[in-house]
């Protein structure tokens, strides 16, 4: 922004001396009035330069949503309908097939195969028999990966991914589909606008799940004994205006997150895909949305 304000001062200039050269033997008070009027042609161009969206105010998301939740209605997006992959975003469909499936007072016994994927938790190890509700919390709360594959272990992990694509048809989400219950396969992918219709549905079927992802007190013991604590990575988490969702990375999906903001009281879905710094992103989404609405 700063470079195009200097370029168009220089030009003014340009253009002033030019002007102003050839009446070089006019009296001082017709300088004056041509540099008042050069001064004013300069102020309008720069304040129609300043009203325009400069890099420093774009959402440098490939593509990203924001959308009223209580009626539907799309207050900005870009690219909504591309496809991308969504990394653990994945998760947020794992938490609905299992808080719809699954007994989450049920205790499971963590096999070599539930732990077998990158991204684990010292806290969940061999042969330890643990809570689907923990579970759960140690998936949403720390994108835990083995988490999410034990969960799907209690149906069998083909049959829940199964049931994870069943339910993108069930909610219409036409241009989504899920290889794997965690993530980690890039071949997962899904749109803004598909992601705006899960986290809608779990806001309107299961807010205990958005809860969940607030939360940052939740801890459970190594094969020690030794409690400890499971960091959440989402960097909204103690937001008062954050009401729940889920973050995801990987090297070709880049920055991605899903969520839900209560904005001038009205919850709001904002989706961000193939970002570099999400968190930028999404603030720049809420400030333009907060100056739309005249806040």
């Amino acid at each position: 922004m700063r470079y195009k304000i200097f370029i168009l001062f220089f030009c003014a200039l340009v253009v002033f001396s030019i002007s102003v050269a050839p009446v070089a033997a006019a009296t001082k008070e017709e300088q004056i009035q041509v540099l008042q009027e050069q001064i004013k042609k300069l102020q309008a161009l720069l304040s129609q330069l300043q009203l325009q969206p400069g890099p420093q105010n774009q959402v440098a998301a490939g593509s990203y949503l924001a959308m009223d939740i209580s009626s539907g209605s799309i207050i900005s997006e870009k690219n909504s309908g591309k496809t991308y992959p969504i990394a653990s975003i994945t998760k947020l469909m794992n938490a609905v097939i299992t808080k719809e499936n699954t007994n989450l007072d049920k205790t499971i016994m963590l096999t070599r195969d539930m732990l077998r994927p990158e991204g684990h938790s010292p806290s969940l190890f061999l042969n330890l028999e643990v809570s689907a509700k923990n579970l759960l919390k140690a998936m949403l709360m720390q994108s835990t990966n083995d988490a999410a594959q034990s969960l799907s272990y209690g149906i069998g992990n083909d049959k829940f991914i199964e049931l994870m694509n069943q339910k993108t048809s069930d909610l219409g989400m036409q241009n989504t589909h899920f290889y794997d219950v965690h993530g980690l396969n890039p071949k997962n992918h899904s749109t803004a606008s598909d992601l705006a219709k899960l986290i809608t549905y779990i806001y309107k079927n299961h807010p205990d799940l958005l809860a969940i992802t607030k939360t940052d007190d939740f801890w459970l013991p190594d094969p020690t004994g030794k409690l400890l604590k499971f960091k959440n990575v989402n960097n909204f988490h103690d937001s008062k205006d954050f009401i729940g969702g889920k973050t995801g990375y990987l090297p070709e999906a880049r920055q991605t997150m899903a969520a839900l903001f209560n904005i001038n009281e009205k919850p709001t879905a904002i989706i961000v895909l193939y970002s570099k710094n999400r968190q930028t992103d999404i603030l720049k989404i809420i400030e333009g949305i907060k100056k739309e609405r005249g806040d």
